[in-house]
């Protein structure tokens, strides 16, 4: 009789969670997000945009990330009416997501859902790095229509919401720090983050130098120095070692009058050199690649349970492994090729991210790993050989690491820059050309995205010096 009765609330349990789950579908409890995205991802690789946009599943993780991967395949098919819809589609739920009474509300039952599943549970939240994104692509979906006042305003919100969103995560950090100290889980989830080194403590890690510079040269096509200034300043201590960055601040501290800046940079740079008279500046964009998505892993992670027994479980965690960064190699002006330098590496940032993000992960999966073991016990415990097999089973099949994130971001980001003759120059690269017309006292701002032996571009004639 009692096999019968705990046999009943256990099958039970598990349907009622099922059933709980109704805003994911079958591949958040069991998969995972970069498995789902495989098909899209190795198209976009090769250069197949329109294949991957096809073949990107249908809202596996929400409308955040789910507009945010179809506005940038989108914006590589040129299909800018689209890319920008679905950009605001994912800026629209994240201005939802933040409204502090729905997430206490809706997080709750999915926090306490994600217990006995998994961190697919747990609504998607962008990280500070990709709402970054999202408004610099919002921003060059104006910028491609030559609408340079619309494009101002996501660079200033750009800053606004990775702000907001850092403050978040730190204290989402420093509450997950707290809670292992009060479980007294601190030195067995210290071990198992030892396995998941950081990218480095290096700002271009966390900060986005592509970002950062796209705004200054809007705000000097605007006209407005000041703020220009400062956010070329901001791209540089990102990126210490582009020269091209490095020539447009000292440019700019010469115009402002920064004397002490002037000489400052002079040492460091050496001396500024003025460009031929009657030429216009040509600056190049260029992503490059496609950022290295997450995979999951199972780490060995022992339990004692109430008969004092050790117990093996494994963690189900996200992690990137090693891997060979293949880019596409130099692009050419004509006959001369293009010396680019690194503004962003997208695929650092996000290694970056989930570095930081590991404490709070780790510190969910052991409390679900001890749930889960406590269910299971309680069935064994009470002679329920079927309810025993049956939470193994649901346990194993559910615990899936949690590998969503913006996975059609490009690799990494160059910058190049120079002063050029007024007239129609061509970018070239594996017989794909962007004509870029360059004016006497202008700007021409080039975007350039390569993957495989794709290339997709636009030009676009800014304001004067």
């Amino acid at each position: 009789m009692k096999k019968n009765f705990l046999r009943t609330p256990i099958i039970y349990f598990c349907a009622s969670v099922l059933a709980g789950c109704t805003n994911l579908s079958g591949h958040s409890l069991f998969s995972h997000y970069s498995a789902s995205t495989t098909a899209s991802r190795h198209a976009l690789v090769s250069g197949q945009y329109q294949t991957a946009l096809e073949a990107l599943p249908e809202e596996p993780a929400g409308p955040i990330l789910d507009g945010m991967e179809r506005g940038r395949l989108n914006f590589l098919t040129r299909d800018y009416p689209d890319s920008l819809s679905a950009f605001q589609y994912a800026d629209h739920a994240v201005k939802l997501q933040q409204d502090a009474a729905q997430i206490q509300i809706s997080e709750g039952l999915n926090q306490a859902g994600s217990l006995f599943t998994n961190d697919n549970m747990i609504t998607y939240q962008a990280t500070d790095y990709e709402l970054g994104f999202l408004h610099l692509y919002l921003a060059l979906n104006y910028i491609q229509k030559h609408d340079l006042e619309g494009a101002l305003v996501e660079m200033r919100r750009a800053n606004m919401v990775q702000e907001t969103a850092k403050k978040l995560r730190e204290s989402e950090l420093q509450a997950a720090e707290t809670q292992m100290k009060d479980e007294g889980l601190s030195d067995n989830i210290g071990a198992v983050l030892s396995n998941y080194p950081g990218a480095g403590n290096k700002l271009a890690a966390v900060q986005n130098g592509y970002l950062f510079y796209l705004s200054g040269v809007l705000f000097e096509a605007d006209a407005n120095l000041n703020d220009a200034y400062i956010d070329y300043k901001r791209a540089l201590a990102v990126a210490p070692d582009n020269l091209y960055v490095a020539r447009t601040v000292q440019r700019l501290a010469v115009r402002l009058g920064m004397k002490n800046d002037q000489q400052l940079l002079a040492k460091k740079y050496g001396a500024l050199k003025s460009p031929e008279s009657g030429t216009g500046r040509l600056i190049i964009l260029d992503e490059q690649g496609v950022v290295q998505a997450p995979e999951g892993r199972r780490t060995p992670y022992w339990v004692y349970n109430d008969n004092g027994q050790n117990v093996l479980h494994n963690l189900a965690l996200p992690y990137y492994p090693p891997r060979p960064v293949i880019l596409p190699g130099q692009l050419s002006i004509g006959e001369q090729a293009v010396n680019a330098s690194s503004l962003t590496d997208v695929t650092q940032m996000a290694k970056q991210s989930l570095s930081e993000s590991m404490p709070a992960r780790v510190l969910r999966q052991v409390l679900r790993v001890i749930a889960k073991e406590q269910l299971r016990q309680a069935a064994a415990q009470n002679g329920n050989d079927v309810g025993n097999l049956l939470a193994n089973i649901f346990n194993t099949l559910t615990e899936q690491p949690d590998t969503r994130s913006w996975q059609t971001l490009p690799a990494k980001v160059t910058l190049y820059q120079d002063d050029l003759r007024p007239g129609t120059h061509q970018i070239h690269w594996q017989g794909h050309s962007v004509d870029a017309e360059v004016k006497q006292g202008r700007t021409t701002l080039v975007w350039v995205s390569r993957q495989g032996e794709t290339m997709d571009g636009w030009s676009v004639l800014l304001g004067g010096n």
